[in-house]
C-alpha cells in the first residue's frame, strides 16, 4: 500500500515548553491507524500538527509525498487531510443545517458537489436530516459528535483524524459510530483514531502508535500492543486502592417499583443521605425528568446509565441547584433543600463533578485544589491574615499540608505549578477528584469520571472511587458509559430512558433487563467493554479501494 501521510521528526512546543520530541508516524492507503497514550501525552497535540492549527517547531509532514508542514490549517484541508476535534466538533449556536454549510466550504463553488456530498452525510446519519433546523447545543452527545462525523466527511477527506470517537457516548452510539469509522475505512480511506479505550480502538485499527511524555513508546500491530503491560500501565491512579468494602445487596427489584405512599416515602427520605421524590423537568414542552423517584443509603454507591439524551446530566443539575424543579422535591439527610440554590447545597454538604472538569483555568493546580478546600480553611480573618499573625499562619499551612496530601494521592505532584488550561482532559479529571476529596461532601454526584482519561486510568479509577466513599464516608451518585467500570464499582444501578426509570437493582441483573439492552447497551462487546483485561482485535477490511 502505498504511503499517505508520512510524519517525520515532529516537534512542538508551548510558550517555550516542549511537548513532542521527534515523533515519526506512517498511515497507509485505506489503513486505521490507532493513536493511543497516556493523559497529556501529546496525542491531540499530533493532529493539530498535522491539520495546521499549531506549527511545529521542527519535522516534516508530507501528505500524498507532498510537504505540508507549516501550512496553515484552511490550506491543509484542501490537501485532504480533514480532522474531527473530540467533545467540541460543532458550533452550538448554529442549526445543523448551518454547521454542514460551514463544514462543506471547501466544495462552496460547486454546488452540484456540496449537494452529492451533503447526502452522503445525511444518507450515513438520518439522524441529522430530521432534525436540521435545531440548534446543533440542544442535539444529544451522540447526535452531536454524528453531526461532527458528517461535517468531516462533507471534506471528502483522503485522511481523516478522529479526536476521542467515543468520548462521553452510550455503547449503543458508539457501535453505530464503529460501524461508521469501518465503513469509511473500506471506502479507501485512511484513519488516525486517536482514543482513550484502548479495547475500543484495537477494534478496527491495523497498527497502533503509544505514546508517553510526547515520545513513541510503541509502533506495531494492535494485537502485539495488548501484551505490553509495560507500556498500558497507569500513570496517576496505580496503587490507589479501595479498602474492599463488601459491596451492599441490592435493595430493589429490577423492574421500577409502584409508587409509593406520602408515608413510605417520608420514611425512605428520613433514612437516605440524598433522596429525589416524583421530579419533573421540561425543556421546550419535552419532559427530560419525568416523575423520577430514587434514594441513596449513606455510604452507598449508585450507578446511573442510559442512552445520551436520557435525562442523567439533568438529574445531577436539578440535585445539585443548577436547574429548578418544576415538581417534586429534593431532600439531603431528610431536609428538604428544594429551595436552596448551588452554593447553599454544597455547603449542605452535596459535592458535584462536572463532566467537563469545570475549574478555573488561570489557576495552577496547587491553587485549585486549594479553592476545593475553602469550605475547611480555620481562619478567614482578612485583617488577621494581611498582618500575618499566628492564628493565619497556622490555618496556611494547615491548608498547604492538605494540598499536599492530595496532590501525593493522586500522583499529580509533577503538575502542581502548571497551570489549569495546559492540562489535557484526562489531568483535569484528577485535579478535579482532588478538589472534591478536599471538599469532603456527604453525597458526591460524579458525572462520567471516566470521561478523557486512558483506559489504564478507568481500570484503576474504581477503587479510587471507592475510597472516595470511604474515607469520607459519602454516599456516591456515578453516571458512567463505561460497562466494566460501573457494574465493579456501583452496590446498585438505575436505568433511565427519555426522562423515565427503566430498571433499579443490582448491576448485573440492570444490564440484562430487555429494555436496557434494546435502548443502551446494543450488542457490540468493544462498545460495551471499554475498559477491563478484553483482548479484542481488529476486524479485518472487507475490501479496499484503489488509490
Amino acid at each position: 500500500m502505498s504511503g499517505v501521510l508520512e510524519v517525520r521528526g515532529l516537534e512542538v512546543r508551548y510558550d517555550g515548553v516542549q511537548v513532542l520530541f521527534g515523533v515519526d508516524l506512517d498511515v497507509a492507503a485505506g489503513e486505521v491507524v490507532a493513536l493511543l497514550g497516556t493523559n497529556g501525552a501529546g496525542k491531540s497535540t499530533i493532529l493539530r500538527a498535522i491539520s495546521g492549527v499549531i506549527k511545529p517547531s521542527a519535522g516534516t509532514v508530507r501528505i500524498d509525498g507532498e510537504d505540508v508542514t507549516g501550512r496553515p490549517a484552511h490550506k491543509v484541508v484542501g490537501t485532504g487531510i480533514v480532522q474531527a476535534p473530540g467533545g467540541a466538533g460543532v458550533f452550538p449556536s448554529l442549526t445543523v443545517r448551518e454547521n454542514l454549510r460551514i463544514a462543506g466550504w471547501p466544495l462552496r463553488r460547486d454546488k452540484a458537489g456540496w449537494d452529492a456530498a451533503s447526502e452522503r452525510a445525511l444518507d450515513t446519519f438520518p439522524e441529522l436530516r430530521e432534525r436540521m433546523d435545531a440548534v446543533a447545543g440542544n442535539l444529544s452527545g451522540g447526535q452531536q459528535q454524528m453531526l461532527t462525523l458528517g461535517m468531516a466527511l462533507l471534506g471528502q477527506p483522503s485522511l481523516l483524524m478522529i479526536d476521542e470517537l467515543s468520548l462521553g457516548l452510550a455503547p449503543t452510539i458508539v457501535e453505530r459510530l464503529l460501524e461508521v469509522v469501518r465503513a469509511i475505512r473500506d471506502g479507501g480511506t485512511s484513519i488516525v483514531l486517536v482514543e482513550q479505550s484502548v479495547n475500543l480502538a484495537l477494534t478496527v485499527a491495523s497498527r497502533a502508535y503509544f505514546l508517553e511524555k510526547g515520545e513513541v513508546r510503541f509502533e506495531g500491530p494492535t494485537g502485539d500492543l495488548l501484551d505490553r503491560p509495560d507500556v498500558l500501565r497507569s500513570v496517576f491512579l496505580e496503587g490507589v486502592t479501595s479498602s474492599a468494602r463488601p459491596r451492599r445487596a441490592g435493595r430493589r427489584a429490577v423492574e421500577p417499583a409502584a409508587a409509593s405512599t406520602d408515608d413510605e416515602l417520608a420514611a425512605l427520605a428520613a433514612l437516605a443521605a440524598l433522596a429525589v421524590v416524583d421530579a419533573v423537568r421540561s425543556f421546550g414542552g419535552v419532559r427530560a425528568v419525568d416523575d423520577l423517584s430514587f434514594s441513596v443509603d449513606p455510604g452507598e454507591i449508585l450507578g446511573i446509565i442510559g442512552p445520551n439524551g436520557a435525562g442523567k446530566t439533568t438529574v445531577f443539575d436539578l440535585v445539585s441547584g443548577f436547574l429548578p424543579l418544576e415538581s417534586g422535591r429534593v431532600l439531603l439527610h431528610g431536609a428538604d433543600i428544594t429551595g436552596l440554590g448551588p452554593d447553599r447545597r454544597a455547603r449542605s454538604g452535596i459535592g458535584r463533578s462536572f463532566q467537563d472538569a469545570r475549574l478555573f483555568p488561570g489557576l495552577t493546580v496547587r491553587e485549585a485544589i486549594a479553592v476545593g478546600l475553602d469550605q475547611h480553611v480555620q481562619l478567614r480573618d482578612p485583617i488577621a491574615i494581611a498582618l500575618g499573625l499566628s492564628e493565619a499562619n497556622a490555618s496556611e499551612l494547615a491548608t498547604a499540608a492538605k494540598v499536599e496530601e492530595l496532590l501525593d494521592l493522586l500522583h499529580l505532584d509533577a503538575y502542581r505549578d502548571k497551570f489549569i488550561s495546559e492540562l489535557s482532559t484526562g489531568t483535569r479529571r484528577m485535579v478535579d477528584l482532588a478538589c472534591i476529596l478536599g471538599h469532603e461532601p456527604s453525597v458526591v454526584l460524579f458525572d462520567e469520571p471516566s470521561s478523557g482519561i486512558a483506559q489504564r486510568e478507568a481500570e484503576h479509577l474504581g477503587p479510587l472511587l471507592q475510597s472516595v466513599r470511604d474515607r469520607t464516608g459519602a454516599a456516591l451518585v456515578v453516571i458512567e458509559h463505561d460497562m466494566p467500570l460501573i457494574t465493579s464499582l456501583s452496590d446498585r444501578l438505575l436505568a433511565l430512558d427519555l426522562g423515565r426509570l427503566v430498571a433499579d437493582g443490582p448491576p448485573r441483573d440492570v444490564l440484562r433487563h430487555p429494555a436496557v439492552v434494546a435502548s443502551y447497551l446494543g450488542g457490540d462487546p468493544a462498545a460495551i467493554a471499554r475498559s477491563g483485561s478484553t483482548s479484542p482485535r481488529p476486524r479485518p477490511p472487507r475490501r479496499r479501494a484503489s488509490r
